[in-house]
């Protein structure tokens, strides 16, 4: 009898469990069937029942039940989506678990009838419910949020602009907060389209992942694991599996074919939508249409996207056109066209260098009169503003991209130009070798150029200067013009005495020491002394000091003088370039300015000594550029490109977002892409620059070109 009983007892146990388990996997749904959270819900396996009206969901609601009522056509508002008093008491009444988007009013809330539209502001913890990660200051990337500004007290986030990396560093006191998820009653309300998180690449994904598990938990009455979780961009490779043999092949094609997939080699059906963006400042403008045809380099290539990520995803792009971006672009597919023996990608090399040199206005006069003192230089940008700059470091990418281009296809085509920059850059330079951050024409043509030549300056910055250096111990090996080396040395030779107290070191140590490595491979090659080796051996140490297990360099913010402001409050976040981390030790690698740069010279260096140290790092960091690649069916514009910023600790694109212009997921078609796959291909094909530049017929041209630009030197 007794066991009878235990049977029944265990029988009805099962099914009350099933029953709850049942009423947990059942949820009533209002809004869109693509929303993220309803497809996300549904490959977890939750039965959704959808409601053409909040209403009707919560009518049809079993008692205890979970109900979703999202932003139905985000960010636009959804007159239907109108919260009731009586459907709160209704609601009450059934004991349902409410999740409330983005309503149109709700009861005792002064909802506006626009939403405000934010670009700079994150999602910030303000309470300890959730637990795990995301303790009280903890940061989340909601991009682009709409978010509709209500007075609540002790919301459980909120938006604000803040400095940081992971937590508000400064706190809320001096910033607007704008509540973003808050409880009223047994609902959870949100003023933004918190459940478009996919859709909109909300970040960083391990604390999104975790917030969601948080509130669908909660909705559902049901501990739950999301092993369904997707993402819409995310790195080619995870941090440990094992790399395929053809993964560095294969990161070089997809890294080329970014270019003509991110539309940003200018075609003439759309070349008016770049002459509309492209000629204001800042040129910024919408992302280009995959519908619209790539060109083939005639008409330049623009930059890149921007970190700006909307709300659908998508991001906008800079449409400016860059000497230096030509360069390294002509160098990446000339490059791809010999490894790949293709046509179209040779042809759009050398379109994008005749580019520079003939059909663009980049060296328009006087940059092109021989008797002007500016003559041989290229202009920063095509934008009238920009063509009177020089930044020696952008002359120094360009030149250099084109040499490499130059070698690849084969020719001497340009052999005359090229030689003509590097000279232009360095009989402005000074009897120390610095040549300073920037120079503008006007000046240049009312001192003339024997003024800068015969400056005493010192410019401690080894990112504005050492690819200069670069290019004169290049020119110097050809031609065997003798101050193109003494010049630098002595340059280097001070800027080696004063590390690392009193460099200018910009947004990132790193940065400084991936320019000058190169400078010091090259000045091994011309001058291989005990010396020299030393010094070399010195940088790349400090470098690899900070190198990860992983490959990645670590960023650093330097000592001293930085370039740009310090973020002391939080009003400073997006007020100027910056570093991608708040603070030395945050796992953060950068591949605008350290990543991308160190293996170029990093290789360099390692070919140059022949040391199993400097190759052992090239290969380490080159599995780390390839597994970080951008990997985007739903983007094709994304697919195989870099962003700036990587997280190596949580393997995700996330960073400070501070950088005015240059956040943590822009791209940049010359800086990022051109170095990352050209020397990948270099790796790959057991080479370096200087190894493959090394037969260049410049030196008749060249000594030509010294004798008659120096002609006047003193």
């Amino acid at each position: 009898m007794k066991s009878k009983n235990l049977v029944l007892i265990l029988l009805c146990s099962i099914a009350l469990n099933s029953e709850i388990y049942a009423q947990g996997k059942n949820l009533f749904f209002y809004g869109n069937v693509k929303n993220d959270l309803y497809q996300l819900l549904q490959r977890q396996g939750f039965t959704i029942k959808k409601y053409n009206t909040p209403e009707a969901a919560v009518n049809a609601a079993s008692t205890g039940a979970g109900v979703v009522i999202t932003a139905n056509a985000y960010p636009e508002m959804d007159p239907a989506n109108r919260i009731s008093k009586k459907l709160l008491d209704q609601a009450k009444q059934k004991k349902l678990k409410l999740y409330i988007e983005y309503p149109f009013s709700f009861p005792g809330l002064d909802i506006p009838a626009k939403p405000l539209e934010t670009h700079l502001e994150r999602g910030v913890i303000t309470t300890d419910k959730f637990g795990g990660s995301l303790a009280p200051m903890s940061l989340l990337g909601i991009h682009n949020s709409h978010v509709l500004p209500v007075e609540v007290k002790d919301p459980l986030i909120v938006l604000a602009k803040v400095v940081g990396l992971d937590k508000a560093e400064y706190g809320l006191t001096d910033t607007k907060v704008y509540p973003l998820l808050f409880e009223q009653g047994n609902a959870l309300v949100c003023m933004t389209g918190l459940s478009e998180f996919q859709t909109g690449r909300y970040g960083p994904n391990a604390s999104i992942k975790e917030l969601w598990t948080n509130i669908i938990t909660r909705i559902t009455g049901r501990k739950i694991e999301l092993n369904k979780w997707q993402q819409d961009v995310q790195p080619m490779f995870t941090k440990t599996k094992l790399l395929p043999a053809d993964a560095q092949l294969n990161a070089i094609r997809k890294g080329v074919e970014w270019y003509y997939n991110a539309r940003l080699l200018v075609h003439p059906s759309w070349k008016q939508e770049w002459e509309k963006y492209g000629n204001i400042d800042p040129p910024l403008g919408p992302p280009i249409s995959q519908s619209k045809p790539s060109g083939d380099g005639s008409l330049g290539i623009i930059e890149g996207h921007t970190s700006t990520i909307y709300y659908n995803g998508t991001h906008r792009y800079r449409y400016c056109m860059r000497a230096d971006d030509q360069g390294e672009v002509s160098m990446a597919m000339a490059m791809a066209g010999h490894l790949f023996n293709n046509e179209k990608y040779k042809q759009t090399a050398a379109n994008l260098i005749d580019y520079v040199f003939k059909t663009s206005n980049l060296r328009e006069a006087p940059k092109n009169d021989p008797n002007s003192p500016v003559y041989g230089l290229i202009g920063w940008s095509t934008y009238t503003p920009s063509l009177g700059v020089f930044y020696g470091d952008d002359n120094a990418r360009a030149i250099l991209g084109m040499i490499g281009a130059s070698a690849y296809l084969k020719t001497n085509k340009w052999d005359k130009e090229i030689a003509e920059c590097i000279m232009a850059n360095f009989r402005t330079s000074g009897t120390k070798g610095f040549r300073g951050e920037r120079l503008e024409e006007k000046n240049i043509l009312k001192n003339g150029w024997q003024f800068y030549y015969n400056r005493d300056l010192v410019h401690p910055a080894p990112f504005f200067e050492s690819w200069l250096w670069a290019c004169y111990l290049w020119l110097y090996d050809k031609t065997g013009y003798e101050p193109l080396l003494t010049r630098t040395k002595e340059g280097i030779k001070t800027i080696m005495s004063l590390y690392p107290d009193k460099w200018l070191w910009g947004s990132s140590l790193q940065s400084q020491r991936a320019h000058l490595i190169l400078a010091l491979a090259w000045l091994v090659r011309v001058e291989n002394t005990e010396e020299h080796r030393h010094w070399l051996d010195m940088m790349v140490t400090e470098m690899l000091k900070y190198q990860a297990d992983c490959g990645a360099i670590r960023e650093e913010i330097g000592t001293g003088k930085g370039h740009f402001r310090e973020l002391k409050k939080n009003s400073d976040y997006g007020t100027d370039e910056g570093s991608l981390i708040f603070k030395n030790g945050d796992e953060v690698a950068c591949m605008i300015y350290a990543n991308n740069f160190a293996l170029f010279s990093l290789n360099e260096a390692a070919r140059a000594t022949g040391s199993p140290v400097y190759k052992k790092a090239v290969d380490k960091l080159s599995d780390f550029l390839i597994r970080i690649q951008v990997q985007s069916e739903n983007h094709k514009d994304l697919n195989g490109g870099w962003f700036r910023g990587f997280d190596y600790g949580k393997w995700d694109y996330w960073a400070s977002n501070s950088d005015a212009g240059w956040g943590a997921w822009c791209t940049l078609s010359g800086w990022i892409q051109s170095w990352i796959v050209t020397t990948q291909a270099q790796i790959m094909e057991k080479q370096s620059f200087w190894e493959l530049t090394k037969s260049s017929s410049i030196a008749a041209p060249g000594k030509d070109v010294i004798k008659f630009m120096m002609q006047e030197a003193k």
